[in-house]
């Protein structure tokens, strides 16, 4: 019974596999997709990173991964800023449901 389920398992991963051939329209192969942004109405930091991707995907990863803990960060200390003026206390451990 495992060789069975090995043999269906290789079976369905080859046909996944080779889908893509397979079912590429005319004889030869398919041409690769080129993904661009549009960055023809866009100014600024927006336009920036429009180009930042078109240019280069490594450069853009690095910067959208190093971009969104400080985000994130800036974000927690405003609205810890402003929950802390409009009188929520988020440092207290009290529960209100008892």
């Amino acid at each position: 019974m495992n060789k069975l389920v090995g043999y269906f398992g290789l079976v369905v991963t080859t046909v996944c596999l080779t889908a893509q051939m397979a079912f590429a329209a005319g004889g030869g192969g398919a041409a690769p997709i080129v993904i661009v942004a549009d960055s023809r109405k866009l100014s600024g930091i927006m336009a920036w990173w429009a180009n930042l991707y078109n240019e280069s995907h490594v450069y853009f990863t690095i910067a959208t991964v190093v971009a969104i803990p400080i985000i994130g960060t800036i974000f927690g200390l405003l609205a810890d800023f402003v929950m802390h003026h409009i009188g929520i206390d988020l440092k207290s451990r009290e529960l209100a449901e008892h």
